[in-house]
């Protein structure tokens, strides 16, 4: 049976170092508190620049609870579980009892917080646009089919352990 096993490009660490200063570029950006004050400013909504990556979290990744949340977006569990609440205050979200464990609560976005994410993702896609206006359509599937193939792998790999010798 033959290997499935690639073989490996005698330039990959070149390659890799050029691709994590890609993604440290993309991270960058993302990051940036400039580029959710956009985002806010063009959907023409009204919500608190530090709420912006919860509510979006949640509106992507809900049902979601409050440590997976804060784990996802760099912030200690605290501080998220009151900004979630200030969200809940606000109509956005709401908080449940996970369906295996009651213990725990899960966040899930409120029919008010998905208008204010359909504004924002129709603003995404308006800004995206313009990005790859200049791009061939294969080239854009290619990005989104290879990035999602990335992603997959780094999400599902458990981080290497350390040879202590």
């Amino acid at each position: 049976m033959p290997s499935r096993k690639k073989v490996q490009n005698t330039h990959i660490g070149d390659r890799l170092r050029e691709f994590h200063g890609a993604v440290l570029d993309i991270v960058a950006v993302i990051n940036r508190p400039q580029g959710d004050e956009t985002l806010i400013r063009e959907a023409g909504i009204a919500l608190d620049r530090a709420l912006f990556p919860l509510l979006v979290g949640i509106g992507r990744l809900g049902p979601i609870g409050v440590v997976e949340l804060a784990d996802r977006v760099g912030r200690d569990y605290t501080t998220v579980s009151r900004q979630v609440a200030k969200l809940e205050s606000l109509g956005l979200v709401e908080r449940r009892g996970n369906a295996v464990d009651r213990r725990v609560r899960e966040a899930v976005i409120a029919p008010k917080g998905k208008a204010m994410t359909d504004l924002v993702d129709a603003t995404r896609e308006r800004i995206g646009r313009a990005i790859f206006e200049t791009w061939e359509a294969r080239d854009i599937d290619a990005l989104v089919r290879l990035t999602r193939k990335f992603a997959d792998a780094v999400k599902d790999e458990a981080p290497p352990t350390r040879n202590p010798n």
